[in-house]
């Protein structure tokens, strides 16, 4: 029986969203003891059964999504970056909170709550790609290419950033290598990253001198500052995932073995990197890495292989959103930067993030199918 007959589009980016599916299923199931005992009476039952349902239905919504023809998201995105900014700002406004961070929305009729990012995020990526497929004959000039572009990116990124740095940085970051992709100008966009570059440092400046003059400018201050210092006292989380790592090894303890899952905060979201090492090893987390990596590799591909330009801006801008998330996530569990908050794609514990996710590649498994579909008409032309 062939598990992929109902499904068209890259093989090889199913497979991967089936493996890393199944390994946040065992994962999270072994990292969510502490949160069962804490909050559900030692049900690991309960988190379990929620998060297959979660799972199940992102892989259900990928499917539906990538039967869509990739074009018609070019028009959603005329509505959804219309929807996004009022959401952002009503978010920040009566947004439910967490960690001094008003992030989510809760969903009437529900108990679940979807981050208004996630969302952003979305529209903004397929709407960058659909301006600069329309501006490709102006795509050099300032004020009809530029301007059209950068407004929506600055605006968008601008009200993530108050409860979400890292999340409206990794944004920035991708619109950034989307022009580029999109030839922008050189100069257009060598301003953008030092008007960036000038931006950031200021923020840091203020931060550091003046934590409390910014939202979350405390909080911002106190991750960094337990970062360099290196501080166990004060860098608990960082310490936490050291030792779930460094007890990992090489083969790790197997699975459901996990110490650190005890005293881990976020152990099966923002740190579930470290979790995957310590129960599994450092040889099958460096297949995890691998697994993004192709990911990355065969997004790229469908883009140069797209014969619109629409379609590679999409493969690419959503491509490069997802890997750059997991490699922000691995690199914060493994102490290189500091604790950002971003869940590590298709495998962290969650709920709308998965099912948004799950959007994103069937957008790009969508173009992929059309690239397919193009092929066997021009193969059916030659043969006839």
């Amino acid at each position: 029986m062939n598990l992929f007959k109902h499904t068209k589009g890259d093989i090889v980016i199913w497979t991967v969203v089936l493996l890393l599916s199944l390994l946040s299923v065992l994962v999270v199931y072994s990292s969510v003891v502490a949160l069962a005992y804490h909050y559900k009476d030692g049900d690991t039952g309960s988190y379990l059964r929620k998060h297959i349902f979660i799972v199940g239905s992102g892989i259900f919504l990928m499917y539906l999504i990538h039967k869509v023809k990739y074009s018609y998201f070019s028009r959603i995105s005329q509505i959804a970056i219309l929807l996004a900014a009022p959401l952002l700002l009503y978010t920040l406004m009566k947004g439910v909170s967490s960690g001094e961070a008003s992030r989510w929305l809760a969903i009437p009729g529900t108990s679940l709550t979807f981050q208004t990012s996630d969302f952003a995020k979305l529209a903004l990526i397929t709407y960058v790609a659909r301006m600069l497929h329309i501006k490709q004959d102006v795509i050099k000039d300032f004020k009809t290419a530029f301007l059209p572009v950068v407004i929506p990116v600055i605006i968008i990124c601008g009200l993530i950033l108050p409860a979400n740095f890292s999340t409206s940085a990794l944004l920035f970051l991708t619109c950034l290598i989307l022009m580029f992709v999109g030839r922008i100008n050189t100069k257009h966009l060598l301003m953008l990253m030092g008007s960036g570059i000038v931006f950031v440092a200021i923020l840091i400046t203020i931060i550091v001198k003046f934590p409390n003059a910014i939202p979350r400018g405390a909080t911002w201050k106190a991750r960094l500052d337990n970062y360099w210092s290196g501080d166990s006292q004060t860098n608990f989380q960082s310490e936490q995932a050291k030792i779930a790592i460094a007890t990992g090894s090489v083969f790790g303890k197997g699975p459901g073995n996990s110490t650190q899952r005890n005293f881990l905060p976020q152990a099966s979201s923002d740190f579930i990197f470290a979790i995957v090492i310590e129960e599994w090893g450092l040889v099958f987390a460096i297949m995890i890495v691998f697994l993004y990596v192709i990911l990355l590799f065969r997004g790229v591909r469908i883009a140069n292989k797209s014969e619109k330009t629409f379609g590679s801006f999409l493969a690419i801008g959503l491509t490069f959103s997802l890997v750059f998330q997991a490699m922000i996530n691995m690199a914060v569990a493994v102490n290189i930067f500091p604790v950002t908050g971003q869940p590590l794609p298709l495998v962290s514990m969650g709920g709308t993030s998965i099912w948004f996710t799950s959007i994103s590649i069937g957008i790009i498994l969508s173009v992929s199918r059309e690239i397919e579909s193009s092929k066997q008409i021009k193969e059916t032309v030659a043969t006839a």
